[in-house]
């Protein structure tokens, strides 16, 4: 059992924050224990199969055999949603002595480096490799995470807001109880209690979080990583747009001329594509304009129209757009 006491302060200046860094190495979790998540099972398939088996292997020795993970690796956010740059700086610069500490509480009784130089060395190969995984398992797909994410936070802000740190903690996961002040959080490895004394509490959703997740340290400052509500809409395949749904909400003509403005075309172009007049064009255009969908601009004695990014949102929902 851990436990976080937390003052009317500390709760004041509790906060959420998104973190790539969290995410990626929460996943070395789902590679090492595939049974732990089963609805990651396609991404884990897909991830191995592009891992050679050398990074494989030291990727999942960073994960303990209870599947503890070295606080080192999750630094504290210090904004609400960092880059993974930014925070994959902040443990390029860990000391050598806090590595070895998270290691040998997380690690233990594998392997621990001696020294700390080789501490640091531990720590640079763990970098190199960290950002090597990112790239290849996690960034192609951090936009689809966040959006649940954010989708998380925003329920559990209601929760907060409603009903306070109890209702917020009521659904977020079996293990947490809260009790009198004191946020407990069962089933851990560490045994201690640790008191906010105006640290406050930052809480971080993640996809890949089984269960609820403080650092393993007592010296940490009161953090939790917790599964994230939603996590099975993550890997479902995208809906089909129906083609004609567009057309009920603008009519026939209007859709069809949004379907062309994909790229910068004259009214008369439009006219000679649509086999309509100019001026029925340049009708359609008016309302098209003014509604936000599309944008104009002038090119010589031509005026040019093209969808708005709210046009390409509303042809095409859920493709890729700037």
């Amino acid at each position: 059992m851990i436990s976080f006491e937390l003052s009317v302060e500390d709760l004041a200046d509790t906060r959420f924050a998104i973190s790539p860094l969290a995410e990626t190495v929460f996943s070395l979790r789902v590679l090492r224990e595939p049974g732990l998540h089963v609805v990651h099972l396609p991404w884990r398939r897909a991830v191995l199969a592009k891992l050679g088996a050398a990074d494989t292997g030291l990727l999942m020795g960073l994960v303990g055999e209870k599947l503890a993970l070295p606080d080192f690796l999750t630094p504290r956010p210090e904004t609400f949603a960092p880059a993974f740059g930014e925070e994959l700086a902040i443990v390029r610069r860990a000391a050598p002595a806090l590595v070895r500490r998270d290691l040998v509480a997380a690690l233990a009784p594998g392997p621990i480096p001696a020294d700390d130089a080789s501490a640091a060395r531990f720590r640079d190969t763990a970098c190199e490799l960290l950002q090597r995984y990112w790239e290849l398992a996690i960034r192609p797909d951090w936009p689809r995470m966040r959006l649940v994410l954010e989708a998380d936070m925003t329920y559990r802000a209601r929760r907060l807001a409603i009903g306070g740190a109890r209702l917020l903690f009521a659904d977020m996961h079996p293990n947490l109880r809260w009790h009198e002040g004191v946020l407990h959080i069962a089933k851990m490895i560490g045994r201690h209690h640790v008191a906010a004394s105006g640290r406050g509490l930052l809480l971080t959703p993640s996809v890949f979080a089984h269960k609820p997740a403080p650092p393993v340290h007592p010296e940490e400052p009161p953090s939790l990583v917790y599964p994230s509500r939603a996590v099975a809409t993550l890997w479902a395949p995208a809906p089909v747009p129906d083609e004609g749904a567009l057309a009920e909400l603008l009519g026939a003509p209007r859709a069809r001329l949004l379907r062309l403005l994909a790229e910068p075309l004259p009214t008369v172009e439009l006219a000679r594509r649509l086999r309509v007049t100019a001026s029925a064009v340049s009708q359609h255009l008016r309302v098209l304009h003014a509604t936000g969908l599309v944008t104009r601009a002038r090119q010589g004695r031509q005026v040019l129209y093209r969808r708005s990014t709210l046009g390409d949102h509303l042809t095409d929902p859920f493709g890729p757009h700037a």
